[in-house]
């Protein structure tokens, strides 16, 4: 019996492990030939009923990224009604404060006050009471490219240069000097 939700009786599709006859050409967009369509992931972020379609697709595009490709730690999906979003809630590195991941699909546009609106309704304060709210944006491109742009509110002083940094890239200014002569 075929697992609830799966399609097995489909022409092109058969289960796991079952060799195909080859006579029947895959059924496009069925979930056999799109694995993505039956992930649980993606399935718990359309039963969010939070966004549409193409937002939902974007955060799971990103959810994918963040695991696979920048291995982040504890990534869940929240969905924000009020602001029609799924945001991806994340830990770079296990040992760091949770991140707020807004994914969007390149075509869809911001403005200033609706950032401001995700920025207030999404992040997640913390700890450091001097530490401003913050957004990860991540711009999901048609070929499935992520960009990722961290927002503040309000400006972020740099941390000062080490010492022994600015004395090496002095020191290395004078080699390449000597060098191009």
């Amino acid at each position: 019996r075929a697992a609830r939700g799966s399609r097995m009786d489909e022409p092109g599709c058969a289960a796991p492990g079952t060799p195909r006859s080859g006579r029947e050409p895959e059924a496009r967009g069925s979930p056999c030939g799109n694995w993505m369509a039956t992930h649980p992931k993606l399935t718990e972020m359309m039963s969010l009923d939070v966004a549409d379609s193409t937002q939902v697709y974007a955060a799971f595009l990103v959810y994918l990224d963040l695991l696979e490709g920048k291995n982040w730690y504890n990534v869940t999906c929240v969905g924000l009604a009020e602001l029609q979003l799924v945001c991806l809630h994340g830990r770079e590195r296990e040992a760091e404060n949770l991140q707020v991941v807004v994914p969007t699909p390149v075509h869809m546009s911001f403005t200033h006050q609706r950032l401001r609106e995700i920025m207030q309704k999404a992040c997640i304060p913390q700890d450091e009471t001097d530490s401003p709210l913050s957004v990860i944006l991540a711009i999901v491109e048609s070929d499935s490219t992520v960009v990722y742009y961290k927002l503040t509110d309000g400006f972020i002083m740099p941390d000062p240069p080490d010492d022994t940094e600015d004395m090496d890239n002095k020191q290395w200014r004078k080699k390449r000097r000597k060098l191009l002569r």
